[in-house]
């Protein structure tokens, strides 16, 4: 069965459900725009500020889950904004951080990171783009509070991080799935991400760790890899039968999803 875009996104409520934002930026249409999109997503509320000095004030206020900010505003900047939270004791200290920015030289990203930003955006991005980070960045918050090493299950799929490996089981029995480095590594990052939808140039960053830069025709390769892993892993799990496959399918159209096994393989 396919999964529409409206479902996909939609699944995002789940991460959002209650969350609050502090959103550091001083165009107001830009504030104004990624508020409303937060907000009909799922957030509970957005806290906008249009200085360092008036989020420092905000974060003393009320705890936030994630933080948004523009290395260019006035008064305090962004980068030292984010110093000072994370050198402070404030609920916040340690909440996710993106860097949402027209700085976006390697110099100037390996300075927000330096910073204590947890992910680093150059400005335009796309609203698909900002919210599925922003919902990685709250995935990967939670997984801090579980046993660490802990194996990632998907319905039949066992996922062992430590050891590099994805198994089958059914019926009693467990045979392991043969991937290549690369295709272990997507097959993680997607299956990570619980059924939710993961941006083609997230997959990027986290699998093609040997490059260092993005190429103009990385969706082609990101597509081509794809296709090869639909077809490996439908040759090596017949069992689901042909309405499970192919097991990664699309969201809009720069986002994959592996699907969600748990309700439909029992």
């Amino acid at each position: 069965m396919p999964i529409s875009e409206t479902d996909a996104f939609a699944q995002l409520g789940v991460v959002f459900a209650g969350r609050h934002a502090l959103l550091l930026e001083d165009d107001a249409a830009l504030s104004a725009h990624v508020s409303d999109r937060l907000l009909a997503a799922g957030f509970e509320g957005v806290r906008r500020v249009e200085s360092g000095e008036e989020a420092l004030a905000a974060i003393k206020d009320a705890p936030f889950d994630v933080l948004i900010l523009d290395r260019m505003t006035r008064g305090l900047d962004g980068l030292e904004t984010l110093k000072r939270i994370r050198a402070g004791d404030s609920l916040s200290y340690d909440a996710p951080a993106l860097m949402l920015t027209a700085l976006g030289a390697e110099r100037q990203r390996v300075e927000g990171l330096i910073a204590g930003a947890d992910d680093y955006l150059s400005k335009p991005v796309g609203d698909e783009e900002l919210l599925a980070r922003i919902a990685a960045q709250l995935r990967r918050a939670a997984r801090r509070a579980r046993p660490a090493g802990a194996d990632l299950i998907n319905g039949p799929f066992r996922l062992a991080t430590g050891a590099r490996t994805l198994k089958l089981e059914m019926c009693g029995k467990s045979r392991l799935i043969e991937l290549s480095p690369l295709e272990f590594a997507i097959v993680s990052e997607l299956m990570g991400a619980r059924g939710q939808p993961v941006t083609k140039t997230m997959l990027w960053e986290k699998c093609w760790v040997e490059w260092t830069f993005l190429p103009d025709n990385f969706v082609n390769i990101i597509d081509a890899r794809i296709s090869a892993l639909r077809r490996r892993l439908k040759e090596q799990v017949p069992e689901l039968g042909e309405d499970l496959h192919p097991l990664i399918v699309s969201a809009r159209s720069q986002s994959l999803i592996f699907r969600e096994l748990s309700d439909r393989t029992e």
